[in-house]
């Protein structure tokens, strides 16, 4: 994740305007794990933007991505959901509550077996597991 300097050359690099928006809202997917949709993030910066739209997030997320900074997951929900750490990894996400979390694992051989079976190059890829969290099995046992 890159500091505000950084972005700013970036952005201005690729001809993108800096914005204190933009900045803002990468910074908040820096600093989360909970893997926000675009709603989520309004609602996060809007005391500190209230001129700022959800227009304004969907178009700065797809920037964001277009440039390298995020990726956008598609976990099957309504919405997407944005992510600002790029090293490769996967996701987990509740099928009861909808917490997305990260799963840091190596998963090179897989690639190579992917790679070596379809004669593709994988120049990236996005792996999602589906389950129930900690917290809502032990609402579910509670209840039962």
């Amino acid at each position: 994740m890159l500091d505000n300097k950084k972005v700013t050359e970036l952005l201005r690099k690729k001809g993108f305007k800096v914005t204190p928006q933009r900045l803002a809202i990468y910074n908040v997917l820096c600093n989360t794990k909970s893997h926000p949709n675009a709603e989520m993030i309004f609602n996060k910066l809007q005391p500190y933007y209230p001129t700022m739209s959800l227009a304004t997030i969907y178009k700065t997320v797809d920037i964001l991505n277009e440039i390298g900074l995020i990726n956008i997951l598609n976990v099957g929900e309504d919405a997407f959901r944005y992510d600002a750490n790029m090293t490769s990894h996967a996701h987990i996400c509740c099928t009861e509550c909808g917490r997305i979390d990260d799963i840091m694992m190596n998963f090179d051989n897989c690639v190579t077996d992917v790679e070596n079976q379809s004669s593709y190059n994988i120049e990236k890829y996005q792996f999602y597991f589906y389950g129930v969290c900690a917290e809502c099995k032990a609402k579910k046992e509670k209840v039962s």
